[in-house]
C-alpha cells in the first residue's frame, strides 16, 4: 500500500541526515532553483518529523518482520513521487539492476545489517529479523510538471526513502555507505535506548548515528583508526573547495566553511560553545559534535580498528542509556562499560576523551 507523506507546516523540526541549519541556509541563497528546492525540502523535511514521531512512540508497529527471520532487503523505486514506497524493483538474493540507486540502496543497507550481525550478534534493527525496505528516486513533479529530487535521506520507523539530489550541492544520496548507516542506527535506536529527539538526548540521538554509520564504512574498508575518515556524507555533496562533508566528527564546525549556499558548519567542538538556543529541536544536529569528537578522541587513544573496541563500548552503552540521558550520563556510562569490558586502561582513555570536550 503506499502512502503521501503527511501534510505539515515547512517549519516544523527536521530529522533527516540533511540538517536544517544546512536547509535553511539554501533557501537564502541566490539561485531561485536552489531556494525553490530548499522550500520543498523543509515541507518534506517537517512531514517526515511527524512520521519519525509517531514510530518513537510505537517502534514494534512500525516493524515489517523478515518472512526468514533473517536479512531481508526490499528495494522500491518511488518514481519521482513522494509516495512510499512505490514499485519493488529488487529483493533478497536477486541479481542487480541497471539502476545504480537500487543497486547502492541494497548494497549498503545489507552492510548495515552484516556490521551489526557480526559484531554484535544483532538481528537487523529490532534484533527480531526486521525487513530492510529501502525506496529511492523520492521526490515530487512541480506545479510546471518538472520532477524536484529530494534533498535528503531519511529513516521514517519502518524504512529509508532517499533523494537524487540537485546536482548543485547535493548528489543522490544512495551513494554514501556512512548515510545509510547512519540512517538505519536510528531504527537501532528505536528498539533500545530510543532517545528523545530533543536537547541533548537529541544530540546523542544524532551522535550514535554518526558513529555508527561511519563505523559500518570503516569495518567495510578494514581501515584502522589512524587511517580512518571521521567525514559523514562526504559522498553526496558536490565537489566545492568550501565543502568536505555534512559532518566532521573529529573537528566538528569545520565540515563547510564560507560556502556561498552553505554558509559555515555550526557544531560545537566543547561544551564552552554548546547551543543553548531553541532551534534545530535545541541543537541536536548542532550539539551532537560535542559527543562526535569525543569519540574520535577516545578510539584515537585505544587505537587499532575502531569497531573493535571503542565501538563495543558505545553500542553496549548506547543499549544501557534511557530515553532522557544527557552528555554527563552517556560519559559516566561510556567509561563504566570501558572499564566492565575491558579494563583501566579504555576506561583511562574514555573519560580523557569526554573531559576534553568539557564532560566531566
Amino acid at each position: 500500500m503506499t502512502r503521501p507523506l503527511p501534510n505539515r507546516s515547512p517549519r516544523s523540526p527536521l530529522q533527516c541526515i540533511v540538517p536544517p541549519y544546512m536547509i535553511e541556509a539554501m533557501t537564502r541563497c541566490g539561485d531561485p532553483a536552489v531556494r525553490g528546492r530548499a522550500v520543498g525540502s523543509l515541507a518534506c523535511a517537517a512531514a517526515i518529523h511527524a512520521v519519525r514521531d509517531l514510530s518513537q512512540k510505537m517502534p514494534s508497529m512500525m516493524a515489517v518482520p523478515s518472512p526468514t527471520g533473517r536479512r531481508h532487503r526490499l528495494v522500491y523505486d518511488a518514481k519521482k513521487k513522494d509516495r512510499l514506497p512505490g514499485r519493488l524493483v529488487r529483493s533478497e538474493g536477486q541479481k542487480p539492476r541497471k539502476d545504480v540507486a537500487v543497486n547502492e540502496a541494497y548494497d549498503h543497507s545489507g552492510a548495515t545489517f552484516d556490521f551489526f550481525h557480526e559484531l554484535f550478534g544483532r538481528n537487523s534493527l529490532d534484533d527480531a529479523g526486521m525487513s530492510l525496505i529501502s525506496s529511492v528516486h523520492v521526490g515530487e513533479v512541480d506545479d510546471r510538471g518538472r520532477y524536484v529530487p529530494m534533498d535528503n535521506a531519511y529513516w521514517d520507523g519502518s524504512q529509508m526513502a532517499y533523494g537524487d539530489g540537485d546536482g548543485v550541492v547535493f548528489t543522490r544520496f544512495t551513494r554514501s555507505l556512512d548515510v545509510v548507516g547512519h540512517e538505519l542506527t536510528h531504527g537501532v535506536q528505536a528498539f533500545t535506548s530510543n532517545l528523545v529527539y530533543r536537547g541533548q538526548s537529541g544530540a546523542l540521538n544524532e551522535h550514535f548515528s554518526d558513529v555508527f554509520g561511519v563505523l559500518v564504512r570503516q569495518w567495510k574498508e578494514g581501515v584502522s583508526v589512524e587511517k580512518a575518515s571521521w567525514l559523514v556524507g562526504a559522498d553526496v555533496l558536490m565537489p566545492a573547495a568550501t565543502r568536505r562533508a555534512i559532518r566532521d566528527m573529529e573537528h566538528p564546525g569545520t565540515a563547510f566553511v564560507d560556502d556561498p549556499v552553505l554558509g559555515t558548519d555550526p557544531q560545537p567542538a566543547h561544551m564552552d560553545a554548546i547551543y543553548t538556543g531553541p532551534a534545530d529541536r535545541g541543537g541536536v544536529h548542532i550539539n551532537s559534535g560535542i559527543p562526535n569528537r569525543a569519540f574520535v578522541l577516545a578510539a584515537q587513544a585505544i587505537g587499532g580498528k575502531s569497531w573493535e573496541t571503542a565501538g563495543r563500548i558505545w553500542y553496549d552503552a548506547m543499549l544501557q542509556l534511557s530515553r532522557s540521558s544527557d552528555f554527563k550520563e552517556c560519559a559516566r556510562i561510556t567509561a563504566q562499560v570501558a572499564s566492565d569490558r575491558f579494563g583501566a586502561a579504555e576506561r583511562k582513555a574514555v573519560a580523557a576523551a569526554w573531559k576534553k570536550v568539557g564532560v566531566a
